[in-house]
């Protein structure tokens, strides 16, 4: 048995200890006191209460009773107005009655208040005094009622409070959710965009040109290498709230995310899928936080994919500009644009807005007047931390 269990059941005891002496050992007292000191008394009931609170209320409703119809009836009728004092005992059972309606299933709050209302009316009616009955009854019942209403809403906020944390851990989820898929999107897409190019282009030539079928093989392969390691990466880092995994020490060094520095690496991949890639930069490239770079990164990369796969064409160009204020990243092409529905169905697009979005930038997408695709994200810039120069 557990101390909390030896303490709950050790003022359980004491508890019907403090009601005995105060029946038995003070008859003469006035009710009054007999009353104040049940109500104390109960305090001796919590830890009881807060592991059976029906077992409380109905130690609490004993206690009460016994101190309400414990002084003896042949009292002189001088003392019988004082004797009206013992019902503050009841209070006690109010209180733990709304705790049990806070806590406990509603049929059984239901089954408590009942008894509870029966005991008490039956034995305030019964022991009251003259004029004092219809009185003591009133305030017994605006007690108990008191204290369920207490109860109720305290139940009621802590259901709201449950909802609301389930509801966050639920966006939670989701929210991750969607990262994880955008991830693995703008991650796989490119890759498969580019080797099922290069797959193609070797197919043509694999029998004449065998040359070039080895150069598109060797960037298939390349290509596979280098989205098996995203992909390590990805689920390494998933697998480090495996508390399995964290208890043994078996922690994966983590390669760092891609970002805005790799764009010449992802432009010659492209090159190599059919797609020339004309990069230039524009402001004072400079680090930027991770959440950005990684985005940026994102939104050039599925761009261009959606060049190798539906523009048709050879060339495009990725502007990136370092503002003071914001970052901006722009893809053109002179292809097709947007043909069949591939971009309303895809999920490119669809990834792009959330990632914009996060970032509380601005993403616009759509064919350009005079002829093929433009892809440009404004994702705005954290202010810069000045260091105050040190007085000479």
């Amino acid at each position: 048995m557990t101390s909390g269990k030896v303490t709950a059941w050790v003022g359980g005891a004491l508890y019907l200890l403090a009601v005995g002496l105060l029946v038995g050992g003070a008859p003469r007292a006035s009710g009054t006191v007999h009353g104040i000191g049940g109500l104390l008394a109960a305090a001796l009931l919590v830890g009881v209460l807060r592991r059976m609170p029906l077992l409380a209320l109905s130690i609490t409703l004993f206690g009460s009773t016994a101190v309400v119809v414990g002084p003896p009836s042949s009292a002189p009728a001088s003392l019988s107005a004082s004797y009206q004092g013992q019902f503050l005992s009841y209070l006690a059972v109010d209180l733990v009655l709304g705790f049990t309606v806070a806590t406990c299933a509603r049929r059984v709050s239901i089954a408590a208040v009942a008894g509870s209302l029966i005991v008490q009316f039956l034995i305030t009616g019964g022991f009251s005094h003259g004029d004092g009955v219809t009185v003591n009854v009133v305030i017994a019942l605006l007690a108990m009622a008191a204290a369920c209403t207490g109860g109720l809403l305290s139940r009621e906020r802590r259901e709201h409070v449950v909802a609301l944390r389930s509801q966050e851990v639920a966006e939670a989820v989701i929210a991750e959710r969607l990262r994880i898929a955008r991830e693995l999107h703008d991650m796989v897409a490119h890759s498969i965009g580019v080797i099922a190019i290069q797959a193609g282009a070797a197919s043509h030539v694999i029998g004449t040109r065998p040359a070039e079928a080895g150069e598109a093989l060797r960037a298939i392969e390349a290509t596979s290498r280098e989205t098996l390691s995203g992909l390590r990466r990805t689920v390494v880092a998933l697998r480090q709230a495996d508390p399995v995994t964290a208890a043994s020490g078996r922690q994966a060094a983590l390669a760092p995310s891609p970002g805005l520095a790799d764009i010449d690496r992802l432009a010659a991949a492209t090159a190599d899928a059919g797609v020339r890639v004309d990069v230039r930069r524009g402001g004072q490239e400079r680090p930027l936080p991770a959440d950005i770079d990684l985005s940026a990164f994102r939104i050039v990369q599925e761009a261009l994919t959606n060049v190798v796969r539906h523009a048709g064409t050879g060339r495009c160009r990725v502007l990136i500009d370092y503002g003071d204020e914001e970052l901006s990243v722009e893809v053109v092409d002179d292809g097709r644009g947007a043909t069949g529905n591939a971009s309303v169905h895809g999920f490119g697009l669809v990834g792009m807005r959330e990632r914009v979005a996060l970032l509380h930038g601005d993403l616009s997408a759509g064919p350009r007047p005079e002829g093929g695709f433009r892809v440009t994200a404004r994702l705005p810039l954290p202010a810069p931390v000045e260091i105050p120069a040190e007085a000479g």
